[in-house]
């Protein structure tokens, strides 16, 4: 019988819960309810609870607070895609619960489950049951009701997956695609696994890592040249974390200002992590430590570092110039694609891998490298905007998220700014502009399935737009004629066509002439978009 978990237990619990999460990824993504080749919530999740897991590694002690905020600081950073988002917030919540506690009881573990639940809730807009919101909320109210009858740990957390098992495989019968797809929700099995790697640490037979491999987020700066050394004005970058019960995060920024450029800080629960470029790293430290102790410091020569790699140097770049009225984030998956929102002006671009999508942090680095009084950030993927304004609530600067769910409403947003508008004009105007776009995808299917009446064979071609899966078929070129067709009305002008790297120009070009002759009254024009695993995105206008 366990009656308590100490410090040591919990962080091995953490642990594991993560292992296995990321020894099943693969099984979740699969799961995703479109049978598209892209399904991404079972990597979102473990790559957003192994930023948890890299800031648990820091932490020497087994504190229980302690462990707490670094799962939450962790997570919050590294969230990526709605489901990782959630998770963050389910960690957070669960992490604010066991504040001050020396062990953990069936009681106190309960109530953090709870706060979890209560804690995402919260962070989502609109809450839609079948998800894994649902499932954490089950869960936590059956261990709200069950705590009293069972004080031994390991019954009662069994108990607990039980029922979350059991709100899973409900999942289906609240979400009709998913019963029409015939899986349960993936976001739920992410968290159900969590708990079971949790539970086999708690038994003493903690899961081990599988496979270590992680994909990357790469991030372009479309904006900056090649600078030199003469021309990086404050020379080391000076990152640090402070605890303190005396200073506020916005006293500490206040402080700073006057160090130097590039300042970040971000603060929660007498936690503040600093980064400043400076000249004067010594006196930036001796400041901090008059209102607490330093967990962390890095100082890092950037002169020496911008002669080996002249990227690390380039949020410099910004810096060095005068700030002006708008800059301007996309994410974007191709290099075709990249290249066109250069030419829209778009200072940084985050390019995500195959199944994977930009973090937290990813935006906030990438906000901090561009020198702008107002930044627009255009997610272009329905799936990254919690994360784009999960990052626009850390920011200390401007940042306006255009819910832009796909990359023709980011190029729609974008044609529809005014450089002589107010930020406010602008925002409504792009806002405005997402309406007058329907987009389409084609790619291919990874599983049988029955969507929309549609039967699905893996390995089909399949057409979807605005959500719904609408055709389904053997040759690329029909299904995506099929597809257009079924977007196209009398009010449409412009067919835009971005072809993928699987497709070649000749290929992409037929089509596009056969497109015209078949609908001679509306443009159709082709660009190369050299996206991976989807032949073409469409933009009907």
């Amino acid at each position: 019988m366990i009656q308590y978990i100490d410090g040591k237990i919990l962080r091995d619990m953490f642990v594991s819960g993560a292992n296995n999460l990321q020894n099943h990824k693969d099984l979740v993504d699969k799961l995703n309810v479109f049978p598209v080749p892209d399904g991404d919530t079972g990597t979102n999740m473990s790559l957003t609870i192994s930023y948890a897991m890299k800031e648990l590694s820091k932490l020497e002690n087994n504190n229980i607070t302690d462990i707490g905020k670094a799962l939450s600081k962790g997570s919050l950073m590294g969230a990526r895609g709605n489901s990782g988002v959630i998770l963050s917030q389910i960690i957070r919540g669960f992490a604010k619960s066991i504040e001050g506690k020396d062990k953990i009881s069936t009681e106190d573990l309960a109530k953090a489950f709870k706060n979890g639940s209560d804690t995402a809730y919260k962070a989502v807009i609109k809450p839609i049951e079948g998800t894994i919101l649902t499932v954490v909320r089950e869960s936590g109210e059956f261990a709200i009701k069950s705590y009293r009858k069972e004080n031994d740990l390991l019954k009662f957390l069994e108990m607990v997956i039980k029922e979350a098992n059991e709100s899973l495989n409900r999942t289906p019968e609240l979400l009709k695609a998913l019963k029409e797809a015939g899986v349960v929700d993936s976001g739920g099995k992410g968290l159900v696994l969590i708990y079971e790697g949790m539970h086999a640490a708690l038994k003493g037979n903690p899961i081990k890592i599988k496979d270590s491999s992680s994909n990357n987020v790469q991030t372009i700066n479309t904006s900056a040249g090649t600078i030199s050394t003469e021309d990086i004005k404050f020379g080391y970058c000076t990152e640090f974390i402070l605890e303190s019960d005396k200073i506020e995060d916005t006293g500490i920024r206040d402080m700073m200002l006057k160090y130097g450029d590039s300042l970040a800080v971000v603060g929660d629960e007498g936690v503040i992590k600093v980064h400043v470029h400076t000249n004067d790293p010594g006196l930036v430290i001796q400041d901090a430590l008059k209102y607490g102790q330093l967990i962390t410091i890095k100082i890092e020569n950037m002169r020496v570092q911008h002669e080996n790699i002249v990227l690390d140097a380039q949020s410099e770049t910004a810096s060095s110039v005068e700030e002006k009225e708008f800059g301007f984030i996309a994410t974007s998956m191709g290099d075709g694609l990249a290249k066109i929102f250069k030419d829209f002006g778009v200072d940084h671009i985050i390019e995500g891998g195959q199944t994977m999508n930009p973090s937290t942090e990813d935006f906030v680095k990438a906000i901090d490298t561009i020198n702008a009084k107002n930044i627009f950030i255009f997610p272009n993927n329905s799936n990254i905007i919690m994360a784009a304004n999960q990052a626009k609530e850390i920011s200390e600067k401007n940042i306006v998220v255009i819910p832009t769910k796909n990359t023709p409403q980011g190029f729609t947003a974008l044609v529809n700014f005014n450089g002589d508008a107010t930020v406010e004009e602008n925002e409504e105007a792009m806002m405005e502009s997402l309406g007058l776009v329907k987009s389409g995808q084609v790619t291919y299917a990874v599983r049988d399935t029955v969507m929309n009446d549609i039967e699905v064979k893996e390995g089909n071609i399949i057409g979807i737009a605005e959500g719904t899966l609408l055709s389904a078929g053997e040759k690329v070129d029909e299904i995506t004629t099929a597809l257009v067709e079924k977007l196209v009305d009398e009010d449409t002008a412009i067919i835009t066509l971005f072809f993928g790297e699987d497709v070649s120009e000749e290929d992409a070009s037929k089509l596009r002439d056969e497109l015209e002759e078949k609908f001679e009254d509306i443009d159709v024009e082709l660009y190369y978009g050299g996206q991976p695993l989807y032949y073409y995105l469409i933009s009907v206008e």
